[in-house]
Protein backbone atom coordinates (compact mmCIF):
# COMPACT_ATOMS: atom_id res chain seq x y z
CA UNK A 1 0.00 0.00 0.00
CA UNK A 2 1.56 3.33 -1.05
CA UNK A 3 2.18 5.86 1.70
CA UNK A 4 1.12 8.92 -0.29
CA UNK A 5 -2.22 9.91 -1.79
CA UNK A 6 -3.21 9.88 -5.43
CA UNK A 7 -6.16 11.60 -7.05
CA UNK A 8 -8.08 8.33 -6.63
CA UNK A 9 -6.82 6.73 -3.42
CA UNK A 10 -5.69 7.60 0.10
CA UNK A 11 -2.17 6.58 1.06
CA UNK A 12 -1.06 4.73 4.16
CA UNK A 13 -0.10 7.88 6.10
CA UNK A 14 -3.50 9.50 5.55
CA UNK A 15 -5.28 6.29 6.56
CA UNK A 16 -3.18 6.05 9.73
CA UNK A 17 -3.97 9.65 10.64
CA UNK A 18 -7.69 9.03 9.96
CA UNK A 19 -8.03 6.00 12.20
CA UNK A 20 -5.75 7.35 14.94
CA UNK A 21 -7.87 10.51 15.03
CA UNK A 22 -11.05 8.43 15.12
CA UNK A 23 -9.70 6.36 18.02
CA UNK A 24 -8.76 9.46 20.00
CA UNK A 25 -12.02 11.32 19.37
CA UNK A 26 -14.26 8.32 20.05
CA UNK A 27 -12.35 7.82 23.31
CA UNK A 28 -12.39 11.46 24.35
CA UNK A 29 -16.11 12.10 23.88
CA UNK A 30 -17.42 9.43 26.29
CA UNK A 31 -14.47 9.98 28.62
CA UNK A 32 -15.31 13.66 29.01
CA UNK A 33 -19.00 12.94 29.49
CA UNK A 34 -18.35 10.27 32.15
CA UNK A 35 -15.87 12.49 34.02
CA UNK A 36 -18.32 15.39 33.99
CA UNK A 37 -21.17 13.27 35.35
CA UNK A 38 -19.22 11.60 38.15
CA UNK A 39 -19.94 12.80 41.71
CA UNK A 40 -17.18 14.19 43.92
CA UNK A 41 -18.71 13.87 47.37
CA UNK A 42 -15.93 11.74 48.84
CA UNK A 43 -12.17 11.68 48.69
CA UNK A 44 -12.21 8.62 46.44
CA UNK A 45 -14.85 10.06 44.12
CA UNK A 46 -12.97 13.34 43.75
CA UNK A 47 -9.71 11.54 42.98
CA UNK A 48 -11.44 9.35 40.38
CA UNK A 49 -13.14 12.34 38.75
CA UNK A 50 -9.89 14.32 38.60
CA UNK A 51 -7.99 11.31 37.22
CA UNK A 52 -10.49 10.91 34.38
CA UNK A 53 -10.41 14.63 33.61
CA UNK A 54 -6.61 14.56 33.55
CA UNK A 55 -6.74 11.62 31.15
CA UNK A 56 -9.29 13.48 29.02
CA UNK A 57 -7.15 16.62 28.92
CA UNK A 58 -3.93 14.75 28.19
CA UNK A 59 -5.48 12.78 25.34
CA UNK A 60 -7.07 16.02 24.12
CA UNK A 61 -3.65 17.67 23.82
CA UNK A 62 -2.43 14.58 21.96
CA UNK A 63 -5.46 14.80 19.64
CA UNK A 64 -4.65 18.45 18.92
CA UNK A 65 -1.10 17.66 17.81
CA UNK A 66 -2.30 14.68 15.76
CA UNK A 67 -4.87 16.95 14.09
CA UNK A 68 -2.26 19.59 13.26
CA UNK A 69 0.06 16.93 11.82
CA UNK A 70 -2.83 15.46 9.84
CA UNK A 71 -3.76 18.84 8.36
CA UNK A 72 -0.16 19.62 7.43
CA UNK A 73 0.11 16.23 5.73
CA UNK A 74 -3.19 16.78 3.90
CA UNK A 75 -1.94 20.13 2.58
CA UNK A 76 1.05 18.36 1.03
CA UNK A 77 -1.02 15.66 -0.67
CA UNK A 78 -3.48 15.49 -3.56
CA UNK A 79 -7.05 15.06 -2.34
CA UNK A 80 -8.78 12.00 -3.82
CA UNK A 81 -11.86 12.96 -5.79
CA UNK A 82 -15.41 12.22 -4.67
CA UNK A 83 -17.01 9.11 -6.12
CA UNK A 84 -20.39 10.88 -6.14
CA UNK A 85 -19.22 14.24 -7.48
CA UNK A 86 -22.01 14.13 -10.06
CA UNK A 87 -24.56 14.40 -7.22
CA UNK A 88 -24.22 18.05 -6.35
CA UNK A 89 -26.13 18.08 -3.05
CA UNK A 90 -24.38 14.99 -1.69
CA UNK A 91 -20.96 16.25 -2.71
CA UNK A 92 -21.72 19.63 -1.12
CA UNK A 93 -22.72 17.96 2.16
CA UNK A 94 -19.69 15.67 2.08
CA UNK A 95 -17.32 18.62 1.63
CA UNK A 96 -19.15 20.66 4.28
CA UNK A 97 -18.86 17.83 6.81
CA UNK A 98 -15.16 17.43 6.07
CA UNK A 99 -14.53 21.16 6.63
CA UNK A 100 -16.50 21.01 9.88
CA UNK A 101 -14.49 17.99 11.00
CA UNK A 102 -11.15 19.60 10.22
CA UNK A 103 -12.20 22.72 12.11
CA UNK A 104 -13.48 20.71 15.07
CA UNK A 105 -10.32 18.62 15.29
CA UNK A 106 -8.41 21.82 16.03
CA UNK A 107 -10.99 23.99 17.81
CA UNK A 108 -12.32 21.41 20.29
CA UNK A 109 -8.99 20.35 21.85
CA UNK A 110 -7.44 23.81 21.57
CA UNK A 111 -10.39 25.52 23.27
CA UNK A 112 -10.26 22.96 26.07
CA UNK A 113 -6.53 23.49 26.45
CA UNK A 114 -6.84 27.29 26.56
CA UNK A 115 -9.71 27.04 29.05
CA UNK A 116 -7.55 24.80 31.23
CA UNK A 117 -4.61 27.22 31.03
CA UNK A 118 -6.83 30.19 31.96
CA UNK A 119 -8.20 28.39 35.02
CA UNK A 120 -6.49 27.55 38.28
CA UNK A 121 -6.08 23.99 39.40
CA UNK A 122 -8.04 20.75 39.15
CA UNK A 123 -7.00 17.81 36.98
CA UNK A 124 -3.60 18.71 35.53
CA UNK A 125 -2.41 17.65 32.10
CA UNK A 126 0.02 14.76 32.45
CA UNK A 127 3.11 16.10 30.81
CA UNK A 128 6.30 17.90 31.93
CA UNK A 129 5.68 21.22 30.13
CA UNK A 130 3.47 22.86 32.74
CA UNK A 131 -0.19 23.84 32.78
CA UNK A 132 0.05 27.33 31.29
CA UNK A 133 0.08 28.58 27.71
CA UNK A 134 1.89 31.64 26.35
CA UNK A 135 -0.34 34.73 26.10
CA UNK A 136 -3.16 33.02 28.05
CA UNK A 137 -3.80 34.82 31.36
CA UNK A 138 -5.35 33.31 34.45
CA UNK A 139 -8.69 34.99 33.84
CA UNK A 140 -12.23 33.87 34.60
CA UNK A 141 -13.67 35.53 31.48
CA UNK A 142 -11.16 33.74 29.26
CA UNK A 143 -11.90 30.48 31.05
CA UNK A 144 -15.67 30.91 30.62
CA UNK A 145 -15.45 31.80 26.92
CA UNK A 146 -13.22 28.89 25.95
CA UNK A 147 -15.15 26.55 28.22
CA UNK A 148 -18.35 27.51 26.39
CA UNK A 149 -16.59 27.21 23.03
CA UNK A 150 -15.27 23.76 23.98
CA UNK A 151 -18.81 22.65 24.81
CA UNK A 152 -20.39 24.13 21.67
CA UNK A 153 -17.62 22.99 19.31
CA UNK A 154 -17.86 19.52 20.83
CA UNK A 155 -21.52 19.38 19.77
CA UNK A 156 -20.55 20.44 16.25
CA UNK A 157 -17.94 17.68 16.26
CA UNK A 158 -20.47 15.07 17.40
CA UNK A 159 -22.94 16.15 14.71
CA UNK A 160 -20.25 16.10 12.02
CA UNK A 161 -19.09 12.63 13.11
CA UNK A 162 -22.66 11.34 12.93
CA UNK A 163 -23.10 12.72 9.39
CA UNK A 164 -19.67 11.43 8.36
CA UNK A 165 -20.44 7.90 9.54
CA UNK A 166 -23.93 8.01 8.02
CA UNK A 167 -22.48 9.09 4.69
CA UNK A 168 -19.84 6.36 4.74
CA UNK A 169 -22.47 3.70 5.49
CA UNK A 170 -24.72 5.02 2.71
CA UNK A 171 -21.86 4.74 0.24
CA UNK A 172 -21.04 1.22 1.40
CA UNK A 173 -24.53 -0.26 1.82
CA UNK A 174 -26.76 1.66 -0.59
CA UNK A 175 -24.45 3.03 -3.28
CA UNK A 176 -22.09 0.03 -3.03
CA UNK A 177 -19.11 2.10 -4.08
CA UNK A 178 -15.54 2.17 -2.74
CA UNK A 179 -15.76 5.36 -0.64
CA UNK A 180 -15.43 3.48 2.66
CA UNK A 181 -13.15 0.74 1.33
CA UNK A 182 -10.53 3.19 0.11
CA UNK A 183 -10.01 4.36 3.72
CA UNK A 184 -9.44 0.75 4.82
CA UNK A 185 -6.21 -1.23 4.41
CA UNK A 186 -5.60 -2.42 0.89
CA UNK A 187 -6.07 -0.95 -2.58
CA UNK A 188 -9.69 -1.37 -3.72
CA UNK A 189 -10.70 -0.98 -7.34
CA UNK A 190 -11.92 2.58 -7.81
CA UNK A 191 -12.74 2.92 -11.47
CA UNK A 192 -13.11 6.17 -13.34
CA UNK A 193 -14.05 9.17 -11.21
CA UNK A 194 -16.90 11.41 -12.34
CA UNK A 195 -16.04 15.02 -13.21
CA UNK A 196 -15.13 16.92 -10.04
CA UNK A 197 -16.83 20.22 -9.26
CA UNK A 198 -14.60 22.40 -7.10
CA UNK A 199 -16.57 24.97 -5.14
CA UNK A 200 -15.88 27.27 -2.21
CA UNK A 201 -19.49 27.02 -1.05
CA UNK A 202 -18.88 24.16 1.45
CA UNK A 203 -15.92 26.01 2.96
CA UNK A 204 -17.91 29.24 3.26
CA UNK A 205 -20.82 27.38 4.84
CA UNK A 206 -18.46 25.76 7.35
CA UNK A 207 -16.92 29.15 8.19
CA UNK A 208 -20.41 30.56 8.76
CA UNK A 209 -21.31 27.68 11.08
CA UNK A 210 -18.08 28.11 13.02
CA UNK A 211 -18.69 31.86 13.30
CA UNK A 212 -22.12 31.09 14.74
CA UNK A 213 -20.52 28.65 17.18
CA UNK A 214 -18.05 31.29 18.36
CA UNK A 215 -20.89 33.79 18.71
CA UNK A 216 -22.92 31.33 20.75
CA UNK A 217 -19.94 30.73 23.05
CA UNK A 218 -19.48 34.48 23.52
CA UNK A 219 -23.13 34.94 24.50
CA UNK A 220 -23.11 31.97 26.89
CA UNK A 221 -19.84 33.04 28.52
CA UNK A 222 -21.14 36.57 29.07
CA UNK A 223 -24.19 35.07 30.71
CA UNK A 224 -21.95 33.03 33.02
CA UNK A 225 -19.95 36.12 33.95
CA UNK A 226 -23.13 38.10 34.62
CA UNK A 227 -24.63 35.59 37.05
CA UNK A 228 -25.66 37.45 40.21
CA UNK A 229 -23.84 36.87 43.46
CA UNK A 230 -25.46 34.40 45.81
CA UNK A 231 -25.35 36.90 48.69
CA UNK A 232 -25.64 40.69 48.93
CA UNK A 233 -22.49 42.77 49.26
CA UNK A 234 -21.27 43.48 52.76
CA UNK A 235 -22.25 46.83 54.21
CA UNK A 236 -19.49 49.36 54.60
CA UNK A 237 -18.09 49.79 58.09
CA UNK A 238 -16.85 52.86 59.91
CA UNK A 239 -13.77 52.82 62.12
CA UNK A 240 -10.75 54.89 63.08
CA UNK A 241 -8.79 53.52 60.12
CA UNK A 242 -10.51 53.07 56.75
CA UNK A 243 -9.25 50.46 54.30
CA UNK A 244 -8.47 52.08 50.95
CA UNK A 245 -7.51 48.96 49.05
CA UNK A 246 -6.40 45.44 49.80
CA UNK A 247 -6.50 41.78 48.95
CA UNK A 248 -7.14 38.50 50.74
CA UNK A 249 -5.66 35.73 48.63
CA UNK A 250 -5.75 32.00 49.37
CA UNK A 251 -3.75 29.14 47.87
CA UNK A 252 -4.09 25.39 48.27
CA UNK A 253 -2.38 22.42 46.66
CA UNK A 254 -4.66 20.18 44.61
CA UNK A 255 -3.32 17.12 42.79
CA UNK A 256 0.17 18.56 42.89
CA UNK A 257 -0.79 21.97 41.48
CA UNK A 258 -1.28 25.20 43.39
CA UNK A 259 -4.77 26.69 43.09
CA UNK A 260 -4.95 30.39 43.92
CA UNK A 261 -7.97 32.64 44.39
CA UNK A 262 -9.21 35.58 46.37
CA UNK A 263 -12.19 37.08 48.16
CA UNK A 264 -13.56 40.13 46.36
CA UNK A 265 -15.78 41.41 49.19
CA UNK A 266 -14.56 41.94 52.74
CA UNK A 267 -14.50 44.66 55.38
CA UNK A 268 -12.18 45.55 58.26
CA UNK A 269 -12.97 47.65 61.32
CA UNK A 270 -9.62 48.85 62.64
CA UNK A 271 -8.81 50.83 65.75
CA UNK A 272 -5.10 51.29 66.23
CA UNK A 273 -2.74 53.55 68.15
CA UNK A 274 0.72 53.52 66.64
CA UNK A 275 2.12 55.49 69.60
CA UNK A 276 1.63 52.51 71.90
CA UNK A 277 4.95 50.76 72.50
CA UNK A 278 3.89 47.64 74.41
CA UNK A 279 0.92 45.38 75.06
CA UNK A 280 -2.31 46.00 73.20
CA UNK A 281 -2.17 48.54 70.39
CA UNK A 282 -5.67 48.19 68.97
CA UNK A 283 -8.41 45.91 67.70
CA UNK A 284 -9.57 44.61 64.33
CA UNK A 285 -12.71 42.87 63.11
CA UNK A 286 -12.61 41.48 59.60
CA UNK A 287 -15.70 40.11 57.88
CA UNK A 288 -15.38 38.14 54.64
CA UNK A 289 -18.21 37.44 52.18
CA UNK A 290 -17.63 33.78 51.35
CA UNK A 291 -19.67 33.84 48.08
CA UNK A 292 -17.26 36.47 46.73
CA UNK A 293 -14.54 33.82 46.47
CA UNK A 294 -13.11 33.04 43.05
CA UNK A 295 -10.88 29.97 42.89
CA UNK A 296 -10.47 29.21 39.22
CA UNK A 297 -12.26 26.17 37.85
CA UNK A 298 -13.00 24.84 41.35
CA UNK A 299 -14.90 27.90 42.59
CA UNK A 300 -18.24 26.11 42.53
CA UNK A 301 -16.81 23.15 44.39
CA UNK A 302 -15.19 25.40 47.01
CA UNK A 303 -18.50 27.15 47.75
CA UNK A 304 -20.48 23.89 47.93
CA UNK A 305 -21.79 22.36 51.19
CA UNK A 306 -18.82 20.00 51.66
CA UNK A 307 -16.39 22.91 51.64
CA UNK A 308 -17.24 26.52 52.56
CA UNK A 309 -21.01 25.90 52.33
CA UNK A 310 -21.56 29.50 51.26
CA UNK A 311 -25.40 29.36 51.21
CA UNK A 312 -25.51 28.29 54.87
CA UNK A 313 -22.49 30.26 56.13
CA UNK A 314 -22.17 33.34 53.89
CA UNK A 315 -19.56 35.10 56.04
CA UNK A 316 -16.37 34.36 57.94
CA UNK A 317 -15.19 36.61 60.75
CA UNK A 318 -11.93 37.32 62.55
CA UNK A 319 -12.06 39.41 65.73
CA UNK A 320 -8.72 40.13 67.33
CA UNK A 321 -6.56 42.35 69.48
CA UNK A 322 -3.52 43.93 67.87
CA UNK A 323 -0.53 43.22 70.09
CA UNK A 324 3.09 44.21 69.95
CA UNK A 325 5.34 41.34 68.93
CA UNK A 326 9.05 40.76 68.99
CA UNK A 327 9.28 41.85 65.37
CA UNK A 328 6.22 43.82 64.33
CA UNK A 329 2.70 43.07 65.48
CA UNK A 330 0.46 40.09 66.21
CA UNK A 331 -3.27 39.79 65.58
CA UNK A 332 -4.61 37.48 68.28
CA UNK A 333 -8.26 36.55 68.52
CA UNK A 334 -10.98 34.23 67.24
CA UNK A 335 -11.50 33.06 63.67
CA UNK A 336 -14.95 31.80 62.71
CA UNK A 337 -15.45 29.87 59.48
CA UNK A 338 -18.68 27.96 58.95
CA UNK A 339 -19.76 26.83 62.44
CA UNK A 340 -16.24 26.56 63.83
CA UNK A 341 -14.79 29.31 66.04
CA UNK A 342 -11.17 28.75 67.03
CA UNK A 343 -8.43 30.81 68.67
CA UNK A 344 -6.07 32.10 66.03
CA UNK A 345 -3.07 34.42 65.90
CA UNK A 346 -0.64 35.51 63.23
CA UNK A 347 2.20 38.03 62.94
CA UNK A 348 2.09 40.85 60.42
CA UNK A 349 4.20 43.76 59.30
CA UNK A 350 2.90 47.30 59.50
CA UNK A 351 4.35 50.50 58.12
CA UNK A 352 2.73 53.75 59.28
CA UNK A 353 3.49 57.00 57.51
CA UNK A 354 1.49 59.81 59.07
CA UNK A 355 -2.17 59.02 58.49
CA UNK A 356 -1.46 56.19 56.04
CA UNK A 357 -0.65 52.60 56.92
CA UNK A 358 0.33 49.52 54.92
CA UNK A 359 -0.08 46.01 56.33
CA UNK A 360 1.15 42.65 55.03
CA UNK A 361 0.74 39.13 56.40
CA UNK A 362 1.34 35.56 55.30
CA UNK A 363 -0.33 32.83 57.33
CA UNK A 364 -1.42 29.23 57.07
CA UNK A 365 -4.68 27.58 58.09
CA UNK A 366 -5.61 23.91 58.30
CA UNK A 367 -8.86 23.51 56.39
CA UNK A 368 -9.77 20.38 58.37
CA UNK A 369 -9.91 22.46 61.58
CA UNK A 370 -12.84 24.37 60.12
CA UNK A 371 -14.64 21.46 58.48
CA UNK A 372 -13.73 22.57 54.96
CA UNK A 373 -13.63 19.53 52.73
CA UNK A 374 -13.27 17.16 55.65
CA UNK A 375 -14.62 14.42 53.38
CA UNK A 376 -11.38 14.78 51.37
CA UNK A 377 -8.80 13.47 53.81
CA UNK A 378 -6.03 12.56 51.38
CA UNK A 379 -3.53 15.40 51.35
CA UNK A 380 -2.27 14.32 47.92
CA UNK A 381 -5.74 15.01 46.56
CA UNK A 382 -6.31 18.30 48.37
CA UNK A 383 -3.75 19.79 50.72
CA UNK A 384 -4.70 20.42 54.33
CA UNK A 385 -2.68 23.64 54.50
CA UNK A 386 -4.29 26.76 53.06
CA UNK A 387 -1.94 29.70 52.61
CA UNK A 388 -3.48 33.12 53.13
CA UNK A 389 -1.83 36.31 51.94
CA UNK A 390 -3.23 39.62 53.18
CA UNK A 391 -2.25 43.07 51.97
CA UNK A 392 -4.02 46.33 52.66
CA UNK A 393 -3.54 50.05 52.85
CA UNK A 394 -5.59 52.14 55.27
CA UNK A 395 -6.12 55.82 55.95
CA UNK A 396 -6.75 57.33 59.35
CA UNK A 397 -10.13 59.01 59.53
CA UNK A 398 -10.60 62.58 60.66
Amino acid sequence: MPLTNTHQRYGGVTKTFHWLTALLILTLIPLGWIADELPFDTDTELARKAWLFSLHKTLGVAAFFVAVARILWALSQPHPGLLNADRRLESFLASLVHWLLYGALVIVPLSGWIGHAAASGFAPIWWPLGQNLPLVPKDTNVEHFFGALHWAAGRVLIGAIFLHIAGALKHHIIDRDSTLRRMLPGTPVIGTLPPQHRSKAPLLAAVALWAATFGFAAVVSRGDAAEPATAPALAQVSSEWQVQQGQIEISVNQFGSTVTGQFADWTAEIDFDETSDMGKAGTVTTTIAIPSLTLGSVTGQALAPDFFDAPTFPTARFTADILHGSDGYIAQGTLTIKDQSLPFAFPFSLAVNGDAAEMRADLTLDRIDFGIGDNVNDENTLGFAVTVKITLTAQRGE
